[in-house]
């Protein structure tokens, strides 16, 4: 599923207005895009929450959902699973990977039967470790984002997907902020993520823009993951911080190109570059010299093209004499010089 390149998967989460063929438009757009993949998410309001609205299920934690119950919002938000099989195939059709986040043991049975290739474990499901094990056990890549996750929770997560057998594992460092601020992200918090836990890292980005992103292609994540809209006048819980597909387009494009930029550790200058060498500075003569002058400062200078001597013998040419008449722009070379 994964090569060496950055993975950029297109979340469409809630972002289809209730209508599968707004769901379906989103795919091939995300396809359109540059997306090696679409995700979508595997739950009703029944398998996620309970319907209830007492304080424990009431939403008011300064979010951008505040006022309603979990029930109410899930049931907002959630892709029809009789809709999954249709847009699976569609997906396959038009050319790109598709799968989910499963959200209890059903959804994961039900992805099954779907042939999904990869498992997302969602930030706030992270500490359901049985879960994880029942995903990771298909031996499925498990994605795993890590926005409410102390250490020792990531640590928990990646043990219940070694326990069984899978050892295919994404980190994703997330802010569960909507949007993310840019003062809470900690991109640095990335290579550290993979040099701890020697797994494939990458972001799970819920921040405004595309800056967040590139910084974190820059810093080492090879799997980028945004949420993304046809149009933001669809409306739905996650339209405030998704990304137009126009948009998605762009960050796809820089982040191909960021890619190019980073290459490899390498301090060999290439052919354009030793051509530009030819601009670099050099010594040359800078007043008409007469045989026997003496070489000083006020007759010899370092100076762009870099075709003359090269400018460490400085000092050791000045005092020295010339043996022959020179002309001012004559590179300097020991051939001149007694």
């Amino acid at each position: 599923m994964f090569t060496d390149r950055v993975y950029i998967v297109a979340e469409i989460s809630a972002n289809h207005g209730h209508d599968i063929e707004i769901a379906k438009k989103t795919i091939k757009a995300s396809k359109d895009a540059g997306a090696d993949a679409v995700k979508i998410q595997t739950y009703t309001a029944e398998t996620i929450t309970l319907d209830c609205d007492n304080e424990h299920f009431q939403i008011k934690q300064g979010t951008i959902w505040d006022g309603t119950t979990l029930y109410k919002l899930y049931q907002q938000a959630y892709t029809p699973w009789e809709w999954h099989k249709e847009l699976y195939d569609y997906a396959r059709e038009v050319g790109i990977t598709i799968f989910s986040s499963p959200f209890d043991f059903s959804a994961v049975d039900f992805l099954e039967e779907l042939k999904t290739p990869a498992y997302k474990v969602a930030s706030f499901e992270i500490t359901d470790t049985p879960l994880i094990k029942y995903m990771a056990s298909k031996g499925k890549p498990m994605i795993i984002s890590t926005g409410i996750a102390t250490l020792a929770e990531i640590h928990e997560a990646i043990n219940a997907c070694k326990s069984e057998g899978n050892k295919d594992i994404t980190l994703l460092k997330c802010t569960s902020s909507y949007p993310a601020p840019y003062e809470e992200i900690n991109l640095l918090t990335i290579p550290n993520m993979g040099n701890t836990f020697g797994v494939r890292v990458g972001l799970s980005d819920h921040s405004i823009g595309s800056t967040v992103a590139l910084g974190a292609v820059a810093l080492g994540a090879k799997f980028i993951e945004k949420h993304v809209i046809l149009d933001r006048n669809i409306g739905g819980p996650d339209a405030s911080f998704s990304m137009e597909l126009h948009e998605f387009a762009e960050m796809v494009k820089e982040i191909r190109k960021l890619e190019k930029a980073l290459g490899k550790v390498n301090y060999d200058l290439s052919e354009k570059s030793l051509n530009s060498r030819k601009f670099s500075r050099s010594l040359f003569f800078s007043e008409e010299i007469n045989e026997g002058q003496t070489i000083t400062d006020q007759n010899m200078r370092s100076v762009r093209p870099g075709t003359g001597l090269h400018p460490r013998h400085y000092d050791e040419v000045l005092g020295k004499k010339a043996i022959t008449n020179i002309k001012k722009g004559t590179p300097v070379d020991w051939s001149l010089i007694k």
